[in-house]
């Protein structure tokens, strides 16, 4: 019945129930089962989205937002069934003043192609994922990437967001202000909840200048300990880089394998640093020596711009890297920890892979605590998964242990639901009560961030 109505409300253009598109809307990039839709819709405003909630709201139909599917935890998968929202339709710039550094986008937009029209501007949108996820799954999970070490992460970079609650009540959150004291902090409230509290239309930005002049550099390190040293001695120097990735002598061999790179393979340090001409040259310079004195090998450094983004994008695909790998499976996890625990956690993770006799992978924006693992699995012999799965456990129980969060980019989605009551405690059930305030019905992307 409720198919019919919405149907008849937003047009047959705008309702799916095709068959390959029900399988395209079942799963992201995630591990976890994929689940097929009732039905898909293409809203193409608020006013639709709007629609399509009041519709699922009488009807108690769970509601399941989609962006570009690039999430990584599950988040997009309509465990329950109902109704997916894709946003493809809703890419429309809505404002965009390069005065003021900000632009107004609807959720659909992705990230490329927002940088595609400021980047015209001597602008840029900062938060890169890697992959072309769409503005408001950003939002929705709060997204991040190798650039927050300098600019932050997708909560930094927002001034105002359109949501429509699971009524069909559309809210703004904000402001076109750069700060403000009124009231609560609703932007960042709905940052984060991954289509629970609310379903996030239209997304104010902050932007940022184009740095004048970028330099990259590399350097390798016989030890993973050593390796996650440096990186803090870097920060601990003041020197403000741009992106600082950590990547182990595994996950090199791997983007050597997939990219056709020839990196050493030991364990690494890739530093971007970006402004001025001078001060560039000046950081990377003390970068240089920093990395010397620690007894660092193969330093290069380098500014030519077409080298950097092939070093950068094999970077990005470390994740491809490894889903590709024949015969494998793999657990991932992107813990979050204090700076001064990096070290530590690096090497807790790397000891309890060596321990379950898997093959482990560990890289990250260790410049902000930020790091991922993979433990990889046949999942053809017997106790392997579980085997991943325990390791993968240990190091995220770990982080939480030292102050640390399960995850600082990826989400909660259904991969990290076990760890919420160990991570917030009490905190969790103020968060179960706002979401039965903000939904009273359970019908916004029921079943993921917290088991109920």
């Amino acid at each position: 019945m409720y198919i019919q109505q919405l149907i008849e409300k937003l047009g047959k253009d705008k309702i799916s129930q095709n068959k390959t598109v029900l399988m395209q809307h079942s799963k992201d990039e995630s591990i976890h089962s994929a689940v097929e839709p009732d039905v898909v819709c293409f809203p193409e405003s608020a006013g639709d989205v709007a629609e399509i909630l009041k519709i699922a709201c009488a009807n108690f139909v769970p509601v399941t937002p989609f962006g570009a599917g690039s999430g990584l935890e599950g988040q997009a998968i309509p465990i329950q069934k109902g109704i997916v929202m894709n946003f493809e339709r809703m890419n429309k710039i809505i404002e965009f003043s390069p005065e003021d550094m900000r632009v107004t986008v609807q959720a659909g937009v992705t990230r490329l192609q927002l940088n595609r029209l400021v980047n015209e501007y001597g602008l840029m949108f900062s938060v890169d994922p890697g992959a072309d996820a769409m503005i408001g799954g950003m939002v929705a999970t709060n997204a991040s990437g190798t650039t927050a070490v300098r600019y932050g992460v997708m909560r930094d970079q927002l001034l105002d967001l359109e949501v429509v609650l699971a009524d069909g009540t559309v809210i703004r959150t904000g402001s076109k202000a750069r700060k403000s004291s009124s009231g609560y902090h609703l932007t960042g409230l709905f940052t984060g909840s991954e289509g629970t509290l609310g379903i996030i239309t239209e997304v104010t930005l902050k932007l940022h200048r184009i740095p004048e002049y970028n330099m990259m550099a590399r350097c390798t390190f016989d030890s993973l300990d050593d390796c996650a040293k440096a990186a803090q001695t870097i920060l601990q120097a003041g020197i403000p880089v741009l992106r600082m990735e950590l990547i182990d002598a595994v996950s090199i061999s791997m983007i050597n394998h997939h990219s056709g790179e020839s990196f050493p393979v030991k364990h690494s340090l890739f530093f971007e640093f970006a402004g001025s001409k001078r001060a560039v040259e000046e950081e990377v310079a003390r970068a240089s020596e920093l990395m010397h004195d620690l007894n660092c090998e193969n330093w290069i450094a380098a500014n030519d711009p077409i080298k950097m983004n092939e070093i950068w994008k094999a970077r990005k695909d470390l994740n491809y890297a490894i889903a590709h790998q024949q015969e494998i499976c793999e657990i991932g996890g992107d813990v979050c920890v204090p700076i001064s625990r990096t070290r530590e956690l690096v090497s807790f993770a790397r000891t309890r892979m060596d321990q379950s006799g898997l093959k482990g992978a560990i890289w990250g924006h260790v410049g902000d605590g930020n790091f991922h693992t993979s433990v990889m699995y046949n999942p053809n012999v017997d106790g392997e998964c579980e085997t991943a799965e325990q390791t993968s456990d240990a190091i995220v129980l770990k982080a939480i242990e030292v102050g640390g969060t399960c995850t600082g980019e990826h989400g909660v989605g259904l991969g990290k639901m076990k760890f919420q009551e160990a991570e917030h405690g009490a905190a969790l059930e103020v968060m179960k009560r706002t979401k039965h305030m903000y939904d009273p019905k359970g019908i916004l992307n029921p079943g993921k961030l917290f088991i109920h």
